[in-house]
């Protein structure tokens, strides 16, 4: 188990980054906003192995949430957090308080113009803006070399990719694949909303993504019917509300409507109160 530095000020971060660089070394970066699950474990294990220093930052970061979402009640555990990167062999920790990073007269935002525009972007109008932003602005305090994203959140990590490229950062974006629960659930911190009871209404989307994995094996072309099989087995369990179920292209995310190479099929579903997102490539 390795010592760690925690490092709350963004001048701080700023400066430690530019001394290391200076002396040679190369960073890896993962941003997260903490209560660390296997899946964030999974992406700090492929930095150590990547870079001389891994950093990592947890920050709730408030300009992705809408008025009505979770950010008052989304779980935090700093004291466990560290500890699970002491056992990862993270060497800095960056957790900057939220009035470090948006001061009162702050009114400077990212946004991109056509990524946004689908998946989760539609419910969620304001949230990729906040995202593209705060991931901008870490990149400037942390100045990794490769930065790790899973693949989970897929548009997201789209979104990164696409602003990296446009903003010319020199930053090498690593997408990670999602990783699972032993029953299937894609790991996320708000899996800890569920109720023992709506456990079994989750697990249905990881199902109907394997199904339509058979589906499109198996010759099925039609991206509507598949998608209308896929929403009528989520809503025959029981407290589910779909957002959205979409198949799309993997790297424009525009609607495919006849799958003729790999495609990306993306869900959205609310199980009582919690949102869960999922997605699967499939590949005729």
């Amino acid at each position: 188990m390795t010592d760690i530095d925690i490092i709350p000020e963004s001048e701080e971060m700023q400066a430690y980054s530019d001394q290391l660089r200076a002396d040679g070394k190369t960073i890896a970066f993962v941003p997260t906003m903490g209560y660390l699950h296997e899946g964030h474990l999974s992406l700090l294990r492929e930095g150590r192995k990547r870079a001389d220093s891994l950093v990592l930052s947890i920050f709730v970061n408030p300009t992705q949430f809408g008025p009505n979402e979770d950010l008052d009640a989304y779980p935090q555990d700093m004291d466990r957090d560290l500890e699970l990167a002491r056992k990862e062999g993270v060497d800095t920790v960056f957790t900057p308080i939220k009035e470090s990073l948006y001061g009162r007269e702050y009114q400077t935002y990212v946004s991109l113009e056509k990524l946004p525009m689908h998946l989760c972007g539609k419910s969620r109008p304001e949230h990729f803006r906040g995202v593209a932003t705060i991931v901008t602005k870490l990149f400037n305090i942390v100045k990794p070399h490769i930065a790790i994203f899973g693949e989970k959140d897929f548009q997201q990590l789209a979104v990164i990719r696409q602003m990296t490229k446009d903003l010319n950062f020199d930053i090498n974006i690593v997408g990670w694949p999602t990783i699972r629960e032993p029953d299937g659930l894609a790991m996320s911190s708000r899996n800890t909303y569920l109720t023992p009871e709506q456990r079994p209404s989750a697990l249905s989307l990881y199902k109907a993504l394997q199904n339509a994995e058979k589906l499109v094996k198996t010759g099925e072309k039609n991206a509507e019917k598949i998608i209308t099989i896929t929403k009528e087995s989520i809503l025959s369990n029981p407290g589910t509300n779909i957002d959205y179920v979409e198949i799309n292209d993997p790297e424009t995310l525009d609607t495919v409507t006849s799958i003729k190479g790999p495609v990306l099929m993306a869900l959205a579903v609310k199980v009582g109160k919690t949102r869960l997102i999922d997605n699967m490539v499939l590949k005729p």
